[in-house]
């Protein structure tokens, strides 16, 4: 069975000086991200790319959706797993190379660190981020690689 989400937002360039775009160093990279009912997302273009560092940058909303969707996931795979999760924190990483005016991620780490509830959910625990990887929309869509390498402890 197949279904179709569709998803919609609204990206407006705040960043105009006054001169538009009549020279590189001439407008700000800023903009808002909006989505009906959420709060506004202030962003930017990476540093190296004149932005603002204060402000989400494409890069870093790309990796956070990695991340996300993979704890979302795994979350998910836990429960039918029977696995009790009472902690979860992901330490992400990426890497994209720039070539010219172009360029392209080469690979992201997610690294979660998960507590679940006892030592006999370990085995499950470990298996249940392989189904999160497989079931991870975001990881499905990128042309690179996406590794998981996670570190599990049990609570108490």
């Amino acid at each position: 069975m197949t279904s179709e989400h569709r998803y919609r937002l609204t990206t407006t360039w705040t960043g105009n000086l006054g001169a538009g775009t009549t020279g590189y160093r001439d407008y700000d990279r800023a903009v808002t991200v909006e989505v009906d009912g959420k709060p506004v997302l202030l962003g930017s273009a990476d540093r190296p790319f004149r932005g603002d560092p204060t402000r989400w940058n494409p890069e870093d909303l790309l990796l956070a959706a990695l991340s996300q969707c993979h704890l979302l996931s795994y979350l998910h795979a836990c429960v039918t797993r029977g696995v009790v999760v009472t902690d979860y924190v992901d330490e992400a990483s990426a890497v994209m190379e720039v070539q010219g005016n172009g360029g392209a991620f080469r690979e992201a780490v997610l690294h979660p660190r998960v507590t679940v509830r006892d030592a006999s959910m370990v085995e499950e625990a470990i298996a249940a981020h392989h189904d999160a990887h497989e079931w991870c929309f975001i990881a499905n869509s990128v042309n690179f690689e996406v590794r998981v390498e996670p570190a599990l402890t049990t609570a108490g």
